[in-house]
């Protein structure tokens, strides 16, 4: 997978298609991360979600909703943010970094990067996409 830099981010776009923003790989404690800029929000999440996504979303086979929240509301099952957040993931727990910034995964981290990358279909609807593993 190529990897962005902060100098030559992806320019990516949430599943409605209605706002901007730019991700990009960077190291933080000695970790790979994914740095999503939104406006003026930096948000961090781990960078071995796109692989531990990817092979969730083969397992699952078929569409799965996103059902993006933030941090402090409550995901609903099923979904790939409830996934992301899961003490049942790769990870055992939430793949967002930045405390008070963790949800919101299923908004910007999977969908349009995966697709960027050629890993994911995703719908562009109004509301309630749903993405699945090419």
């Amino acid at each position: 997978m190529e990897k962005r830099t902060k100098d030559r981010p992806w320019e990516l776009k949430t599943p409605p298609l209605t706002s901007d923003y730019t991700m990009h790989v960077d190291t933080k404690d000695g970790k790979e991360i994914l740095v999503c800029t939104v406006g003026t929000t930096v948000l961090h999440y781990d960078y071995r979600a796109v692989k531990d996504l990817h092979d969730m979303l083969k397992k699952h086979g078929d569409w799965m909703e996103l059902g993006s929240k933030d941090e402090k509301q409550e995901a609903s099952p099923g979904t790939v943010e409830h996934w992301a957040r899961s003490p049942k993931n790769p990870i055992g727990g939430w793949y967002g970094m930045k405390k008070g910034f963790r949800g919101r995964f299923a908004m910007y981290m999977p969908p349009s990067l995966m697709e960027a990358l050629g890993l994911a279909e995703v719908e562009h609807n109004p509301r309630n996409n749903r993405m699945r593993a090419k």
